[in-house]
């Protein structure tokens, strides 16, 4: 038996007053906020009715926080996986509007096509496609649930969607505790479905993407 949908969710708000790109930075968690995030895309999937076998989640805080409301209303044990964790990026502690005025930061943004700031666009959708082919193959009923980041869930969509994997970062539709679904079809997964449960929540998040 393999799953018969994945579920790729984003971690919630996480607690950032200073506004800097967090990237892979220990002691990020969620915000109040992002906490009722993570509750709303658990609920999401409760709603829908449908049998879960296996819970996946990347190592760090934010997600493990965004992992633990799911774990709880569907009966699962998370299981970490490095492979979807964020990316490295160059910029990580920095606030972006500052740092790309930086002359001394300008040799990381030579080749948006990599990108030249953090780790290739192409080892992310193998990494994740990898995990993402893990799960399927191992959840012996139900679907398989992954709580991951903004760029690793967004270049699996682009990646799916044959489109080109450099993109501009701030047209990414991948909402804090947003979900896309997957399913396999023949030898290919496609994406069926996107939500974004915490929507209401949204206004005024102070969360910040990576670049």
């Amino acid at each position: 038996m393999v799953a018969a949908q994945i579920h790729l969710v984003r971690h919630g708000e996480v607690f950032n007053p200073d506004r800097v790109l967090y990237g892979r930075l220990p002691g990020f968690g969620l915000s109040e906020r992002g906490h009722k995030m993570a509750a709303a895309a658990a609920n999401d999937l409760l709603a829908r009715d449908r049998k879960y076998g296996t819970l996946i989640a990347s190592p760090l805080q934010r997600t493990q926080e965004s992992a633990a409301p799911v774990a709880a209303l569907l009966g699962l044990t998370p299981v970490l996986d490095e492979r979807v964790i964020e990316p490295h990026n160059h910029f990580e502690g920095k606030q972006m509007r500052r740092a790309v005025l930086n002359p001394r930061n300008w040799p990381a943004l030579r080749d948006p096509n990599l990108p030249s700031w953090g780790e290739p666009y192409g080892s992310i959708v193998t990494r994740m496609m990898a995990a993402i082919e893990h799960a399927w193959k191992t959840t012996s009923s139900g679907d398989a649930v992954i709580v991951s980041h903004q760029l690793p869930i967004w270049m699996v969509h682009r990646y799916l969607a044959d489109e080109a994997l450099r993109h501009d970062p701030r047209k990414r539709r991948c909402a804090l505790s947003s979900i896309t679904t997957l399913e396999k079809v023949g030898d290919r997964f496609i994406e069926v479905e996107y939500r974004d449960p915490a929507a209401e929540l949204a206004a005024g998040s102070l969360d910040v993407g990576a670049v």
